[in-house]
């Protein structure tokens, strides 16, 4: 795992809002039952568990996200209702990469 070590009590969600609500005008709202991460009103990432295992989709780079999953289709995916506007799902079940994540978040909102 890159970047800061995680503690073991410590979940995906607490990593991923702590990255979230640092950037400017950033607030949480739950949506469907789920944590979702915007700036003036618009999402730009969310925590989804509806499969059993536990993602992000997030905004990702205009044309990254084929290029994300082909390069990793295990890690990377094109999430169900939002991945037609180029959002890509991320799993975070493994060792996810919070230090990308992070670069990635400005982006999103960018």
């Amino acid at each position: 795992m890159s970047g800061t070590p995680v503690a073991m009590t410590e979940q995906p969600i607490d990593r991923l809002r702590a990255i979230c609500l640092a950037l400017p005008e950033a607030v949480e709202k739950e949506a469907w039952g789920d944590p979702t991460f915007r700036v003036q009103g618009k999402i730009f990432a969310m925590e989804k568990r509806g499969d059993g295992r536990i993602s992000l989709w997030c905004k990702a780079p205009a044309g990254s996200q084929m290029v994300l999953v082909g390069a990793d289709p295990e890690r990377f995916f094109v999430p169900p209702y939002v991945g037609h506007k180029g959002w890509v799902g991320v799993r975070l079940d493994g060792e996810p990469d919070w230090d990308e994540w992070r670069r990635w978040s400005g982006a999103a909102i960018g």
